[in-house]
């Protein structure tokens, strides 16, 4: 079986032409619609399938690092593992989109709630261990290390069975890059894509998205995506420094806008500054700065949004890639007019995809709610603990977003990753089932990388007893006992 290490973005194509419209059109069917958010039966149940000539406990569509913790859990816990991406290059956001300036939930003591595999990443993202490009590429090699992983795959044919209103993917056929067919069974299925390349497919309903809260009626809209910026020769001490002068924070706000803050590793802010950069791209906008000083110079900054981007449309991708690689000269120039500290930076390379905040999500057999998180609603089957400020960022017609609170420590059910209608589908990272106000707490990557490692270690306890819908809150009681004592993951 074929294993493939994550490499730097530097080249390749952004996005496979194995994207959801491309499969969906090649099948004859037309998927979700954009008009009402329902998907066709890409592959019709009880139809007669090809005998699989793979059998797994657990096959992920696509290869974000959420999904990779919960093939990493099942893989330690004994389960036989596959990963298959439709994109070209594994590790989705963070490596490719190179998404390395990482937020972190906390409770309303300040008190960090990152748990679990993630722990590691953030203790040395913290300590300014892992930083640079490099470092994230070698800690995410370091999952997938021996778990069969291949990208540039098609998704053909999904053979699905229906008993008493009741779905599950029977299995699913697939193309190596090579054009090698293969078809594979299943105990789980996982969509882990950030443009839901599995479950857009199934029988499945959306989730009001943006649209719901800012009012733009029924055509679906999403939070801007993001195009990471990196530079070189910043002197990040004189920035720091520039701050300091402008102490107290009260008097930082007032001269550069809300947020501003900067220490000797992290930067934020600057948005009324940032506003003053007039693009003419409606399509683009710089808003307040998000930035991690990676040592050495080096700096990455989130901050340059690009709005209406289809994840699931390659062109769109790259249209978008392209956009954001055209402005970044010209924020350059004007962070060296403005910003102090970047007077002589130069830009660092470019990344060869993008950050996507939120596309299509479909409906769990839980859609965790507003109220459940700005309540801190504890659930029997908790799986992750969130605790992230509610943030809905901005949208062409919205560009500076919206909050609406910060949550103390709440928690999100095992339900709200098992997809409606199926009995063996479950959902990963920002495929989880929210609603598009709990989403904007819950979508960042450390809550939702904790429940997909602890659906892992659950899978790999479980591989012999009941299926995860079957768990019974007495289950529970005896899984939170043991994540507590041998994970040291705490959920109750």
């Amino acid at each position: 079986m074929q294993h493939q290490t994550a490499q730097t973005a530097g080249s390749g194509s952004p996005a496979s032409n194995q994207g959801n419209k491309a499969n969906n059109e090649q099948n004859g069917n037309p998927g979700t619609s954009a008009a009402n958010g329902q998907t066709g039966s890409a592959d019709q149940a009880n139809i007669p399938a090809p005998s699989a000539d793979e059998h797994y406990d657990l096959v992920l569509i696509g290869s974000e690092v959420e999904g990779v913790l919960m093939a990493k859990a099942a893989h330690d816990e004994g389960l036989n593992v596959l990963i298959l991406d439709p994109r070209e290059k594994p590790g989705g956001q963070l490596i490719q989109g190179q998404m390395l300036v990482l937020d972190e939930p906390n409770n309303n003591k300040k008190i960090s709630l990152v748990q679990g595999e993630m722990k590691k990443l953030y203790n040395a993202y913290n300590g300014g261990e892992i930083r640079k490009e490099a470092d994230f590429i070698k800690y995410y090699n370091g999952l997938i290390e021996g778990i069969p992983l291949k990208s540039g795959i098609g998704i053909k044919q999904i053979q699905q069975k229906e008993e008493n209103g009741k779905y599950s993917v029977a299995s699913l056929t697939y193309t190596e890059k090579s054009g090698t067919e293969h078809t594979v069974d299943a105990r789980y299925f996982v969509e882990n894509t950030d443009y839901a390349a599995l479950s857009s497919r199934l029988h499945t309903t959306r989730i009001p998205g943006v649209e719901s809260i800012f009012g733009g009626g029924d055509k679906p809209e999403y939070m801007a995506a993001t195009y990471m910026l990196k530079f070189k020769n910043v002197d990040w001490l004189a920035l720091h420094s520039a701050t300091l002068r402008d102490y107290p924070l009260s008097n930082l706000e007032a001269k550069y806008g809300t947020n501003t803050y900067v220490d000797y590793d992290f930067g934020t802010g600057y948005s009324k500054v940032t506003d003053k950069l007039k693009i003419a791209d409606s399509q683009l906008k710089l808003r307040g700065i998000n930035s991690t000083y990676q040592k050495d110079g080096e700096v990455i900054i989130n901050a340059l949004l690009i709005y209406d981007v289809d994840p699931s449309d390659p062109e769109s991708v790259r249209t978008a890639i392209a956009k954001g690689k055209a402005e970044a000269p010209h924020v350059l120039e004007f962070l060296r007019e403005n910003i102090p500290g970047y007077k002589n930076a130069e830009l660092n390379g470019y990344p060869e995809y993008l950050y996507i905040r939120d596309y299509n999500r479909y409906e769990t057999d839980y859609v965790l709610q507003y109220e459940d998180v700005i309540n801190s609603k504890m659930f029997w089957d908790n799986v992750s603990i969130g605790g992230y400020p509610l943030d809905i960022q901005g949208t062409r017609e919205v560009p500076t977003g919206k909050g609406y609170g910060k949550p103390d420590a709440y928690g999100i059910p095992l339900r709200s990753f098992e997809l409606k209608n199926y009995d063996n589908v479950l959902v990963a990272g920002k495929n989880i089932g929210a609603s598009i106000k709990a989403y904007g707490s819950a979508r960042i990557t450390p809550t939702t990388a904790l429940a997909a490692e602890v659906m892992g270690i659950i899978l790999g306890h479980e591989k012999d007893g009941k299926r995860l819908q079957e768990l019974t809150e007495d289950d529970f009681h005896t899984i939170h006992e043991y994540l507590k004592k041998d994970y040291h993951i705490a959920l109750n």
